[in-house]
């Protein structure tokens, strides 16, 4: 089965390349332009005006597709942000404590990494890693703040086992547990729903979600970090009109937005979701999709000089070994587009892609 036909622009625009990197810059299907034009419009027709649609049906139709694919029971409870690094730095700073104690994996996206060594350097959290699977054990000692990790880890591939376990420790008044789900989200089925009042939830739309930049979010638990210091004035929109005193926040999800943004990575992102519910695309479907690709891949053995570390219920393959590096640049000398962390060549799959592509990519492997 092929579904080149929803990406039409994007493969046309370079017919010659194998962009086996859909973990990395998803290539944005036909309805993305779509819903690009139609932010666009809305903008010149509406001018001021516009922010009222915005928050009266562009972004409540995203909070209803991102509660639909999480089973989220409260599509409220979620926030929108340019990048999931601001979403982060406010959960942060809603913590009630000076110096918070944080638990997270030794392998977390580059932003948080980042971030929480230089917090921990300017002494204002203590910072401990673990690797993915000692991350539960180690929370259930009791001895942190506020515990993140991934739910798929984006260098590697691996799962986050039992999410269930560290839901449960979370409390209002700390711990705090964070689920990074950019690897997760639309990439395999995830349903939160006897999680949802217990933990946060960070994902976005550049990957799987199929929606270009700027279109990330936050699943905000209720009665958790009701004030996050770090704050703008769409936190309180519906009060603008209103005698300013103080500074309040929103009752739901709204807490944690910022200030003014570029709204049209939602409209991409409500485009798509439109165009994969008309074409029956489920993330159910998407998957088994690309993991006939992965499969057929794998049993022509590609790769015996590189060990497969991956998961199999990532969207990619992560493969490790000291000739990583040389190949990835081989492979991009030709054409052929894939990602690397480290020594970790990472091979992307997605619905752009057929049966034909995969064996493009094996007969280079092979040359």
């Amino acid at each position: 089965m092929s579904y080149k036909h929803l990406f039409s622009r994007s493969l046309a625009a370079a017919p010659e390349r194998l962009h086996f990197a859909a973990h990395s810059h998803h290539l944005w299907p036909d309805a993305s332009w779509d819903g690009h034009a139609e932010a666009w419009n809305d903008a010149a027709i509406l001018a001021d005006h516009k922010w009222d649609r915005v928050f009266g049906e562009v972004i409540p139709e995203a909070q209803r597709h991102i509660a639909t694919e999480l089973a989220l029971p409260d599509p409220a409870t979620i926030a929108f942000a340019p990048n999931t690094h601001e979403l982060l730095v406010r959960i942060v700073s809603a913590l009630p404590m000076a110096r918070p104690r944080v638990l997270a994996s030794d392998g977390e996206f580059h932003s948080f990494r980042r971030q929480s060594l230089r917090w921990a350097e300017a002494g204002r959290i203590d910072l401990t890693t673990v690797p993915l699977e000692q991350v539960v054990e180690t929370a259930e000692t009791g001895a942190f703040d506020l515990i993140f990790a991934s739910q798929v880890q984006f260098n590697a591939g691996r799962v986050l086992e039992g999410i269930e376990r560290l839901a449960a420790l979370a409390r209002p008044e700390g711990p705090w547990v964070v689920i990074d789900g950019y690897h997760g989200f639309m990439a395999m089925p995830t349903d939160l729903s006897a999680l949802a009042d217990r933990i946060f939830y960070l994902s976005g739309g550049y990957k799987y979600a199929m929606a270009g930049e700027g279109a990330c979010f936050l699943h905000a638990p209720p009665g958790f970090a009701p004030r996050p210091e770090f704050t703008g004035w769409f936190a309180a929109f519906d009060d603008l009109a209103a005698k300013q005193g103080g500074v309040g926040y929103a009752p739901d999800g709204a807490r944690f937005l910022g200030s003014t943004f570029d709204p049209s990575g939602l409209y991409r992102f409500n485009a798509v979701q439109r165009m994969l519910a008309r074409e029956g695309l489920t993330t159910t479907a998407i998957s088994a999709h690309c993991d006939q690709l992965k499969a057929r891949f794998l049993a022509a053995d590609p790769l015996p000089g590189l060990a497969l570390i991956s998961d199999p219920r990532a969207r990619y393959l992560a493969f490790k070994g000291e000739a990583a590096p040389a190949l990835y640049a081989t492979l991009d000398s030709k054409g052929v587009v894939t990602d690397l962390r480290d020594d970790v060549l990472r091979i992307g799959f997605a619905l752009y892609q057929d049966a034909g592509d995969v064996d493009a990519l094996l007969a280079i492997l092979k040359a």
